[in-house]
């Protein structure tokens, strides 16, 4: 038996956190599912999937939480209509204009708020190694110093633990891994600028297709264009 078998999953409708919503439940856990829209250009289609990935995990519940400061703070191509969404360079180290200020740290925190209220024992975050070359609240030090904070920050008899389970994975290794648990990716959504079809040409689509061809699988989203990503890799 689990001690605690309940398990918050930051639920963003992407493919990443659909597939830690499969790893928690493939160990026996109970989902309850976060989602939070918080301004970005595609919240809509990512709230669609994110409700949709929930009926089909069976969560235990599923809550969506609404929040503006995040895109009255802006700078970012996410969240701030004045900065353009770039074109993919997965060969790039530069922070890209995708980047929403220490957001992570804001969407932990719901999940935390959230987990101790409903007396989970752990938190799941589809973060990848992929991720963290770009955006620095992605970084394997990142979670271990917010672990300390969650530690400190509640009450005594709490335990909770921060799960980012792909922080060492490609996302190539996590779109093969969950392709095996059967993770629903029809039901999943990536594009930074487009709500459907899918652009096909932003860092988050080119990242994408990469994996799904590095594995020799059609991505089943729609896409307005499909180039060869292989090459990159």
């Amino acid at each position: 038996m689990l001690e605690n078998p309940r398990a918050v999953v930051l639920a963003s409708g992407g493919m990443d956190s659909a597939t830690a919503a499969a790893v928690a439940q493939d160990v026996g856990k109970e989902l309850y599912m976060l989602h939070t829209s918080y301004g970005q250009r595609t919240e809509a289609k990512e709230l669609e999937c994110a409700k949709a990935q929930a009926e089909y995990f069976d969560a235990a519940d599923f809550l969506h939480l609404t929040t503006d400061h995040l895109s009255k703070i802006g700078k970012s191509s996410l969240t701030d209509n004045a900065v353009e969404v770039e074109e993919a360079d997965l060969d790039s180290e530069e922070v890209p204009s995708s980047y929403v200020p220490f957001r992570n740290s804001n969407l932990l925190s719901m999940a935390v708020s959230y987990a101790e209220a409903n007396d989970c024992g752990s938190v799941y975050i589809g973060a990848h190694s992929e991720d963290f070359s770009g955006y620095p609240d992605c970084r394997p030090q990142f979670f271990e110093a917010f672990q300390q904070v969650v530690n400190v920050g509640t009450k005594d008899e709490t335990e909770i633990t921060i799960e980012a389970p792909f922080t060492e994975w490609s996302k190539t290794d996590i779109v093969d891994h969950g392709t095996d648990l059967a993770v629903p990716y029809n039901l999943t959504w990536s594009c930074y600028r487009d709500e459907e079809p899918a652009c096909g040409t932003c860092d988050a689509c080119a990242f994408r297709l990469q994996a799904f061809q590095n594995i020799g699988e059609h991505d089943p989203v729609k896409y307005a264009e499909r180039p060869d990503y292989t090459a990159k890799n």
